[in-house]
């Protein structure tokens, strides 16, 4: 899934840990990553990259100004945008958009266990299969509730409340199927973690925004508070706490409070980015 924004307030580029790791991918290589510092579907591709330890070059993207070796790639002109050495000894390359078909090419392209670490899709057919329905979940449930939660404004014709519980239901919905595997681990498959948890990890790294700008917050029950669903809401937070303190989340993340300024126009219901646009026309994700 390509995104784009809208926003001048936006740095030219990556801080904190994730200014760490893209200085470490600068030199030139086949396979090229172009990205956004501030866009959730380039990190999903990004987090497959270092969980798989795969050499790469990572290309940050000016939204307004972008390379024409870039555009000759892609002409939409969005990211992620990886762009894959194919033939002549890899020197032509082709490119892939859309962030969960990266992700896919990424972990079954660079599968030698013992220089790329484990698959982040299970070996069993049914596991697989089961974990790509619940990757459709999160693409078409949870994460289409977070932009409608964090873009609520007064006067839309749904609550804040509404949008909350929402957002609650399709988490809950996902948790629940975590709980009836019954496996020990904090991960959706217990102990191994897999493109389930890369999926949404983006968008459990932005929670915080909402809290930020949106009158009362995400509004999940403490512990101890949360009645017959208490068990839904402990599973929440052991996966939760596990994903937000994974090296490669942290890894390519910026500084938060570049997240606060890129997401002010998204709390406030202004911006033009597709994304947006699509959450705001009650239409499926682009």
């Amino acid at each position: 899934m390509p995104a784009s924004v809208d926003t001048a307030e936006l740095p030219a580029r990556t801080t904190g840990a994730a200014a760490t790791l893209a200085a470490a991918h600068t030199a030139e290589h086949p396979l090229k990553l172009y990205g956004g510092w501030f866009c959730p579907f380039v990190q999903r591709s990004w987090i497959v990259m270092h969980e798989r330890r795969i050499p790469h070059q990572y290309v940050e993207i000016n939204p307004y100004n972008k390379d024409a070796d870039f555009l000759a790639l892609n002409p939409r002109g969005l990211v992620p945008t990886l762009a894959v050495p194919v033939g002549d000894g890899g020197k032509t390359q082709r490119p892939l958009y859309e962030s969960l078909v990266i992700c896919e090419y990424l972990n079954e392209t660079y599968d030698d266990e013992k220089e790329n670490g484990p698959s982040l899709l299970p070996g069993d057919p049914y596991e697989r299969a089961r974990c790509r329905l619940w990757i459709d979940h999160i693409g078409n449930k949870i994460v289409p509730g977070f932009y409608r939660f964090i873009q609520h404004t007064p006067g839309k014709d749904y609550s804040i409340e509404q949008a909350r519980e929402n957002f609650h239901g399709h988490i809950k919905t996902l948790v629940k199927e975590m709980l009836e595997s019954e496996q020990s681990g904090p991960w959706f498959l217990g102990e191994q973690f897999s493109l389930v948890d890369v999926i949404l990890a983006p968008w459990a790294k932005r929670l915080f925004l909402i809290d930020y700008y949106k009158p009362g917050g995400l509004g999940f029950p403490a512990e101890g508070q949360a009645g017959d669903d208490e068990k839904v809401w402990a599973r929440w937070r052991m996966w939760f706490d596990a994903i937000v303190n994974r090296q490669s989340v942290k890894d390519t993340w910026s500084d938060d409070d570049q997240y606060i300024k890129a997401y002010r126009r998204y709390a406030e219901d202004t911006t033009q980015s597709e994304v947006a646009q699509a959450t705001r026309k009650g239409e499926k994700l682009p």
